[in-house]
């Protein structure tokens, strides 16, 4: 089973607190200095950008009730005089967003994210999405996903989403086994997750993802092997593994968990490990940190072309992403310039949007250099690999400042290589198989601002 067979020392070595680079700078590097005019400023920036792309993020906090795990911005309720409040304000923010943008842009993306953007009703979903086409144009084939609770999930419901235009559907089905969700307060689905995966891929229309989390409480990595064994008898497009982040200093929900005991670090990285194996023998293609695609599928064409790219949504293709315009609380911007996030509860954000406001809580405005980081870091999380030569010239610099900038370690990489976690040449640098598990410390050792005092990360494995 465990072809790759990585070592324990390595897991022991590896297993530290580092980013998820996300984004470049890291979230936790925002700040309260950035204003709603830098956001206003910002986006009209943006119109001048190289990316000329719309990608639209919609945040919809609310969940009917609170998952332990979980590392997200939500709002637990079911009050719907609450919601409706929430949406008139959405709406209201993509009203005042949209005259900052060069009307000529088009949208090649949409996202909903939550909390649990299926605890909307279908006309809720539908009034947001009119006022999208209404107000921008969209490209010929834009990609339109969105994160579903399949325990609140009917096929009504999911037929509704495809007739709207939704062709990418993510089930966040975290695990089978019910004593993980019971202990995890995650409800059941009562439809088998394969009716909906042969309903939404028997449309036509629509791709499935599969979502899963592993090291949570009461699991072992003989129940997880059987859990993707499941998943793989279902047949998704594409599949997701995320590894439990417990940071409870943040989401003091989390520390409900550690009474149910938590999965170490080893055999973390062994559920991943078999993950791994059993998805490529498969035949699918892994993707990044925690993806796996089928090999027709773009994500896994992008990689072999060196062109996959990742935001705060995932991972996604360069032709496809755009810059990131966020609408609803917490939602983060991605700018090429800059990063910004709305306020962080339901009752502010309102409150800001009534007063005819943008409700920008934080956010960061990038260098040239920082520019440069980032590209490095995201070639190699998303491509596994970096051309000293093409970085070079994208950003006007000799390969001997780029070095400068990225805090070049030649003897830090000569570790990652006696480690076997990458080669390197006057070309560039490539990640190994092996290094892939590892790409969170590779993609670290060209972070120059890493270890700046009073920043937490979730540990690597």
């Amino acid at each position: 089973m465990n072809v790759i067979n990585i070592p324990e020392y390595l897991v022991d070595k590896y297993n530290v607190p580092v980013p998820r680079y996300t984004s470049y700078p890291p979230a936790n590097f925002f700040g309260k200095e950035f204003t709603e005019k830098d956001f206003r400023e910002s986006v009209i920036r943006s119109n001048k950008d190289d990316q000329q792309n719309i990608s639209i993020y919609i945040h919809i906090p609310f969940c009917p009730q609170l998952c332990y795990y979980c590392g997200c911005n939500t709002h637990i309720t079911r009050n719907e005089t609450m919601k409706s409040k929430y949406l008139e304000a959405l709406k209201q923010e993509i009203k005042m967003v949209r005259p900052l943008l060069d009307p000529t842009r088009k949208v090649s993306q949409v996202h909903w994210g939550g909390g649990t953007p299926n605890s909307l009703n279908i006309p809720q979903i539908t009034g947001i999405m009119e006022l999208l086409r209404e107000n921008f144009t969209f490209i010929d084939s834009p990609e339109i996903a969105i994160e579903c609770n399949p325990a609140h999930l009917d096929h009504a419901y999911v037929d509704s989403l495809i007739i709207l235009g939704f062709n990418r559907i993510s089930l966040g089905v975290q695990d089978f086994l019910e004593d993980v969700l019971n202990t995890v307060n995650r409800e059941i689905p009562s439809i088998p997750i394969d009716d909906f995966v042969k309903q939404i891929q028997g449309s036509g229309k629509a791709k499935v993802n599969l979502d899963f989390i592993y090291g949570l409480p009461h699991q072992t990595v003989a129940s997880f092997e059987k859990t993707i064994e499941k998943a793989l008898a279902i047949g998704p497009d594409r599949m997701v593994t995320f590894s439990y982040a417990h940071v409870p200093n943040i989401k003091k929900s989390q520390a409900i968990l550690e009474k149910a005991g938590l999965v170490g670090p080893s055999e973390k990285l062994r559920m991943f490990e078999n993950t791994y194996e059993m998805m490529k023998r498969n035949g699918y293609t892994p993707i990044g940190l925690d993806h796996f695609a089928r090999p027709d599928d773009e994500l896994a064409i992008s990689l072999n072309n060196k062109t996959l790219h990742r935001n705060f949504q995932g991972y996604c293709t360069r032709e496809t992403t755009g810059q990131v315009y966020a609408f609803g609380t917490t939602g983060i911007s991605q700018l090429e310039s800059a990063y910004a996030q709305n306020a962080k509860t339901v009752n502010s954000y309102i409150q800001a949007i009534s007063e005819g406001r943008f409700t920008t809580e934080k956010g960061y405005l990038l260098t040239s250099h920082q520019k440069l980081i980032r590209h490095v870091i995201n070639e190699i999380m998303c491509n596994y690999f970096i051309s000293w030569k093409d970085t070079a010239t994208k950003f006007n610099l000799q390969d001997s400042e780029v070095f400068k900038l990225i805090r070049y370690d030649e003897e830090q990489l000569s570790i990652f290589h006696e480690d076997g976690l990458l080669t390197s040449s006057n070309e560039g640098v490539t990640v190994t198989e092996l290094g892939r598990f590892f790409v969170r410390n590779i993609a670290a050792s060209f972070d120059p601002a890493l270890g700046q005092a009073g920043k937490t990360f979730s540990k690597a494995l």
